[in-house]
């Protein structure tokens, strides 16, 4: 199993005391398989894939990653997991401004010291940013940004890809063409696909599909 985390709680300090966001929560995903996190706003759906992604750490519970206990790892550690094991795509697209198409796609596989030259170029093809390789972020298109971000994301052949409503702010057209972008590439990677979306047709094209309300899988 490539993520297994089981009985995952957090909660968040307000000022009426703490928040509860998740309880108990436990999930799966094998190598190769895609996965749909539907849910209603504030259902704690972004909360459980910043968890996955070693972006946080759960109140309770452990998350094994490829058999890995990652659930108590330092700061170092947890930044080591994302350099090297997980590739994120995000809604905001964090592209870096002062570097081209092409080196924002190099720039996560150089971090990991994984640099394929031939894979970013078949990543730059198949995602159709040739011809647009050498422009800066804000030169590009909305679902042209979010191709990067999805290239920059598998550049280093991650284990597993994490994507938190990656076609939020792309029309339905584009959202289509950059979930199937996706679907494809992980397919050739054979990584994992955990994707948070609001769409229930969108989480109709992966594979299996889990639905969380107020903080509960259902």
């Amino acid at each position: 199993m490539l993520i297994d985390a089981q009985g995952l709680r957090k909660s968040y300090p307000t000022e009426d005391g703490l928040q509860p966001v998740l309880h108990d929560v436990s999930l799966t995903l094998a190598a190769g398989e895609t996965l749909a996190l539907t849910g209603e706003s504030g259902s704690g759906k972004s909360t459980l894939l910043h968890l996955v992604a070693a972006l946080d750490q759960p109140d309770a519970g452990q998350i094994l990653l490829d058999g890995r206990d990652v659930t108590n790892l330092d700061d170092a550690g947890r930044a080591r997991v994302r350099r090297t094991d997980i590739g994120l795509v995000f809604q905001q697209f964090n592209l870096i401004p002062s570097l081209s198409v092409a080196d924002n796609l190099s720039f996560q596989a150089r971090l990991a010291d994984r640099f394929d030259p031939a894979w970013c170029t078949t990543l730059t093809e198949r995602l159709g940013l040739s011809e647009i390789a050498d422009r800066y972020p804000e030169q590009l298109s909305g679902g042209q940004q979010q191709r990067v971000a999805i290239g920059r994301a598998l550049a280093p052949r991650p284990r597993v890809l994490l994507a938190d409503e990656p076609t939020g702010n792309l029309d339905e057209t584009t959202a289509d063409t950059v979930v199937g972008l996706i679907l494809e590439l992980v397919a050739q990677t054979g990584a994992g696909l955990l994707m948070v979306t609001h769409s229930t047709r969108l989480a109709g094209r992966l594979q299996r599909r889990a639905h969380l309300r107020q903080g509960r899988l259902g």
